[in-house]
């Protein structure tokens, strides 16, 4: 019997990564939207052919080890204050691609100030704005983003609004800023989804290196081990209830 010998190459390769990524194994969980959305990141650098001038800045949270998964500069800033480096760093190389990695529990609470004044100063970065309603860090803990009703480790019957107040839609919000270029909310639990997540993340890009203001791009995400589900159960859970409150789709475009 006949022996063919097929060598892996880039060409006859189903997917190749990206050497943007690094090879180092994702600590998040299965089912996390969080490793999708870095590789769609990575891919888009390598495809902009800026790896060389991209500078990422992750705070606490989920994605505090992101920059052991992307080949570029990174910045680790503390807790919330994402937005604040982002803001010297492209005020120092302002030649260079800057944009933030947050979650909701970050940038939604305790890195408001920041998140908000660098949107309506109109610094020209993108930010990635991760919202699976949790702190799924730190114990699954009720976020500015849990919807009303969802259960939580500190609101274990249940979001009540008289006592806990009401989803922060952060989207909706920066949008009314003038110094905001480009708002859109995707996610990347499905194929289709995927494909138009990375086309807004490439927008961002394309904005902040243009110069043409902030670019914010939610990302709504589940957190299968924070909401105590299996990734498909997740999944599915979040269409029923997180896309009707936090429908996807572009909110402004200039």
């Amino acid at each position: 019997m006949a022996e063919y010998i097929v060598e892996k190459t880039k060409e006859n390769l189903v997917y190749s990564k990206t050497p943007v990524l690094t090879d180092n194994v994702m600590h998040y969980c299965p089912g996390c939207s969080h490793g999708t959305i870095h590789k769609l990141i990575a891919e888009v650098i390598e495809e902009m052919g800026v790896q060389d001038k991209a500078i990422g800045v992750s705070p606490v949270g989920c994605s505090v080890f992101a920059y052991n998964y992307l080949n570029i500069d990174w910045i680790q800033a503390a807790h919330g204050r994402a937005a604040a480096v982002a803001t010297a760093a492209h005020r120092l190389y302002p030649d260079k691609l800057v944009f933030t990695y947050q979650g909701d529990g970050d940038l939604a609470a305790i890195g408001t100030a920041e998140s908000i004044h660098v949107c309506n100063r109109g610094e020209s970065i993108a930010v990635f704005y991760i919202n699976n309603a949790i702190y799924g860090m730190t114990g699954g803990q009720m976020a500015p983003t849990t919807l009303l009703g969802m259960k939580t480790a500190t609101c274990p019957y249940g979001r009540d609004p008289q006592l806990h107040g009401y989803p922060y839609k952060v989207a909706d919000f920066v949008c009314q800023l003038p110094g905001v270029c480009y708002v859109t909310r995707q996610s990347v639990h499905t194929p289709a989804n995927v494909r138009k997540a990375k086309k807004a993340i490439r927008k961002a890009f394309e904005n902040a290196l243009a110069g043409k203001g902030l670019s914010f791009v939610e990302f709504v995400a589940t957190c299968n081990s924070g909401w105590k589900m299996t990734p498909v159960q997740a999944n599915k859970w979040m269409e029923e209830n997180m896309l009707p409150a936090y429908p996807l789709g572009d909110i402004k475009n200039e």
